[in-house]
């Protein structure tokens, strides 16, 4: 069903065609054999070959009820659309390009735009009335062994400014040192002599496992920018479970630029970060998710942008793609070619980011419709989520727009966002709000046991394009939904124009 171009009516055609072949050309063993190669088990939805009577209704993709403790989630989450990946930013479509899978190549691109986000001087937007950058947050989430780890190709990509910030910060060091031995001549001659200030610490990449104070003197000392990188996300969360290290209010304010301030005891100095911008980007599995997020009240949960990798059984051929020098070299040079874009934007003029007239009637109908939507699926508990997504759209856009800057050479100041940029951040919002609604339900289940699943979106997610009275009863029994519920389900969804009922016994849901 999560294929851009599902129809439901040829599917069912070609279904159809399976069970009649008998035994030539595509047949249903077909049928039964791919699924298998792609790790899909379906043996627990049986299917009446009687064509005489109604085949019952089997949902895609399959959930597997195992026992009343166990987690529950789906095989599969959908990928980001290929019309996404159509018209990329020509540096974007080389870093996506050695992807071996859908997933890969979807992690290389949410990876890529989130690092690259945190170095980009001078570029800012408009929203909702506030100064934004293009800072995001992304947590890559699956079972182990799923392939998160491409997602340290990435970090290559700020590398080389991360270095250049460390190059600068020895330099200020070393003449502090030389300022240093002459003070300590000097003021036995003259004591009022002013001592030489200690220079800032400079750099990009900043270590999670820092202590509170810590990591906001890197932040302030680095004009408020800091990338936290981390590939298990668990060194993140211990960190805010310590006395010493619990920083989440002050990340929490950083995803919106809010003022943070500490106090520096060694210099009895109250300090304050005007304008913070962070960028993060973690990986880890769903227990790493809740040891950081313990619930889905918690504040940061709505500001990640969430992506859970689907588990491939099939073997990787592990010499694709055949590259000369290997996947680090060709993130290395991708990184100085970055590195050339960042410099032009450090000398620049600030550069204002910006949504045409006709793309801000479609933005806010667009959320207004994802609002309702979830709202209805999740209740007012994921409000907060739908509506930091529109703030993830508007930086993702801003993102892609300051990327075609490599191609064009144009650095005017103010710059209207691209359709082929406006439409594609959408396209992606569709996909990673059903991740992040996943995971939202997972931490549900954490805080409220007796809450674990939640049936309703099971049950909304999985109803065909076009379908009848009997298959939503018949599609209910496989989620254990009664009859009732399942009506009444069906019953909110007509009202929130959700589903539309065409005829009678005969309903069309709605595409987002």
């Amino acid at each position: 069903r999560f294929y851009p171009e599902y129809s439901v009516a040829n599917c069912d055609k070609q279904y159809d065609q399976c069970l009649k072949a008998k035994g030539h050309g595509i047949t249903i063993k077909t049928f039964f054999h791919l699924a298998k190669e792609a790790g899909i088990d379906v043996r627990s939805n049986p299917v009446n070959e009687s064509p005489k009577e109604p085949r019952p209704f089997a949902p895609w993709p399959v959930y597997e009820e195992k026992d009343t403790d166990a987690e529950e989630e789906p095989l599969v989450l959908p990928n980001l659309p290929e019309s996404v990946f159509a018209e990329l930013p020509e540096f974007l479509a080389r870093v996506v390009s050695i992807a071996g899978t859908r997933d890969e190549r979807d992690v290389l691109l949410l990876g890529a735009i989130t690092v690259l986000g945190a170095c980009m001087p001078n570029m800012y937007g408009i929203y909702d009335g506030n100064k934004v950058f293009p800072n995001l947050y992304l947590f890559v989430t699956s079972k182990a062994s799923a392939g998160k780890g491409r997602l340290n190709c990435c970090l290559s990509l700020a590398m080389p400014v991360h270095y250049s910030l460390r190059k600068e910060s020895n330099r200020l060091q070393q003449e502090y040192e030389n300022k240093l031995r002459e003070y300590n001549v000097e003021r036995l001659k003259d004591p009022g002599i002013e001592k030489p200030e200690k220079p800032p610490e400079k750099m990009l990449l900043i270590p999670a496992n820092c202590s509170a104070t810590g990591m906001f003197q890197l932040l302030a000392e680095n004009n408020g920018q800091g990338l936290i990188f981390e590939t298990e996300g668990d060194t993140l969360a211990m960190t805010f479970k310590s006395d010493h290290g619990n920083y989440s209010d002050g990340y929490r304010k950083g995803f919106h630029h809010e003022r943070i301030s500490y106090y520096r005891r060694t210099d009895h100095e109250l300090k304050q970060i005007d304008k913070p911008r962070i960028s993060t980007v973690l990986g880890g599995t769903y227990k790493q998710v809740a040891a950081l997020i313990p619930d889905a009240e918690n504040g940061l949960m709505s500001r990640f942008i969430f992506y859970y990798m689907n588990v491939k059984f099939a073997w990787k051929d592990v010499f694709s793609p055949a590259l000369d020098n290997g996947i680090e070299d060709h993130f290395e040079k991708l990184g100085f070619e970055y590195f050339k874009l960042y410099e032009a934007l450090k000398e620049s003029d600030a550069i204002r980011f910006c949504f045409t007239p006709k793309q801000k009637l479609e933005f806010n109908a667009f959320f207004a419709q994802i609002q309702e939507k979830y709202l209805t699926l999740q209740g007012s508990d994921y409000l907060a989520t739908i509506r930091r997504l529109g703030l993830i759209a508007f930086r993702t856009a801003m993102i892609l727009n300051a990327l075609r800057i490599m191609e064009t050479g144009d650095f005017s100041q103010t710059q209207e966002c691209q359709d082929v940029d406006f439409y594609a951040s959408l396209a992606m919002i569709k996909v990673l709000i059903r991740h992040s609604s996943h995971v939202f339900t997972q931490l549900q289940g954490e805080s409220k046991p007796a809450h674990k699943k939640n049936k309703k979106e099971l049950f909304f997610e999985a109803l065909p394009e076009r379908f009848s009275r009997q298959e939503f009863v018949a599609l209910a029994k496989t989620l254990s939904v009664t009859e009732r519920t399942a009506d009444n389900y069906i019953k909110g969804f007509c009202d929130k124009e959700l589903i539309e009922r065409i005829q009678h016994n005969e309903y069309l849901k709605k595409s987002d």
